[in-house]
């Protein structure tokens, strides 16, 4: 027997309240199972693929594993360490950059080089400001992030649940299926389907733009000789998400290096600015097109908005489970207008819910 719309939401609203209390009172129990859970939600197509080349489950999450592992150790050694060190000392250096922005200012406008000039003054304090505030942000993320990801949560309980969830992962989505409502299956499973098409759009398609411009925005700026280029690329690289603010953000902080390191050398400066130009065509025009498409049914502001408001709420399990919660709302906010829309039709043409719909209509 069908259940009423009264009683679903009713079942859905529990089921709402319950994942809420089970965040707000575990979270940093769970993390290492969220983690090893958007692992294996990542990698499972690679290991489709891999199976339908004629290797076992088995064999397929093996090789996974060991490069994932090989492309861990690799970043710990090499990339984390330095990208940590030059943002500590981009944060160092803000002061001095101030100063020499003041100077340059004052030789151009000699009234600003009055000590009671507010420019002068906003400058002198907004660097000490960035360079303290930025400096105790970094110490703090840095002292979270140890406390989170304790070593032995870090190299043993995240790759082992990564692994066992990947290895079982289509055993487990048969099971669930089997678990769903017979008479609401069809409906939970297109709904599904879409949740999953968005994040795969914005996961795995947006997170690999990320990736491949945050990666030739640090070769680009590292072989230019800018300083702080691998900062610079990594974080217009991560804001790439949002549309034209990571290379708005990346190339206005690179642009502006590049006129104290640079001076007088326009050329240089021109080569750093074309960087960041041509990475926005390749976006627009190659990667965007060719990974995300349009599946991507997540808008930025909606998507900061999850951001911020599971992350002040339940941290950094908070976060890692905003972007599956948007897509989740979304996708579900979406049917009910649909539903609504419909409904209203066909009251408003013969007072009932029509028996048949017409095909258009779907």
């Amino acid at each position: 027997m069908a259940l009423t719309q009264r009683s679903q939401v009713k079942i859905w609203s529990i089921v709402a309240v319950v994942f809420l209390a089970l965040m707000w009172l575990l979270g940093d129990v769970i993390l290492p199972f969220v983690l090893g859970a958007a692992i294996a939600y990542l990698l499972d197509p690679l290991a489709d693929w891999l199976e339908a080349r004629g290797l076992s489950r088995a064999a397929s999450v093996s090789i996974i594993t060991l490069v994932s592992v090989m492309i861990f150790v690799l970043s710990i050694l090499l990339v984390i360490p330095t990208l940590a060190e030059q943002t500590t000392r981009l944060f160092a250096t803000v002061p001095t950059l101030f100063q020499d922005l003041q100077s340059f200012l004052t030789e151009r406008f000699p009234t600003l080089a009055e000590s009671d000039s507010t420019i002068r003054q906003s400058l002198s304090s907004l660097g000490n400001v960035i360079s303290s505030k930025g400096a105790a942000f970094l110490d703090g993320v840095m002292g979270s992030v140890s406390s989170l990801f304790s070593v032995v949560m870090l190299l043993v309980v995240v790759p082992v649940v990564a692994f066992y969830l990947l290895l079982d992962w289509d055993k487990l989505v048969t099971r669930v299926d089997e678990l769903l409502p017979r008479d609401h299956a069809p409906v939970i499973r297109r709904l599904a389907g879409e949740i999953d098409r968005t994040l795969a759009g914005f996961i795995r398609g947006q997170g690999t733009v990320c990736l491949l411009l945050g990666i030739y925005y640090c070769i680009g700026l590292v072989l230019v000789g800018l300083d702080f280029g691998i900062v610079v690329g990594a974080l217009a690289g991560l804001l790439t998400f949002i549309p034209y603010i990571g290379a708005l953000v990346g190339g206005a902080l690179a642009i502006g290096l590049a006129l104290f390191q640079f001076w007088g050398e326009w050329t240089m400066i021109a080569i750093v600015a074309a960087i960041f130009f041509s990475g926005q065509f390749l976006e627009g025009n190659v990667l965007t097109p060719k990974l995300v498409g349009n599946s991507v049914g997540l808008h930025p502001v909606w998507l900061l908005l999850a951001l911020s408001v599971f992350g002040s709420l339940f941290g950094f399990v908070g976060m890692l489970v905003a972007v599956p919660v948007a897509a989740a709302i979304g996708v579900i906010v979406r049917f009910a207008i649909e539903q609504y829309k419909h409904g209203r039709l066909y009251q408003g043409v013969s007072g009932r819910q029509p028996d048949t719909v017409d095909p258009e209509d779907q």
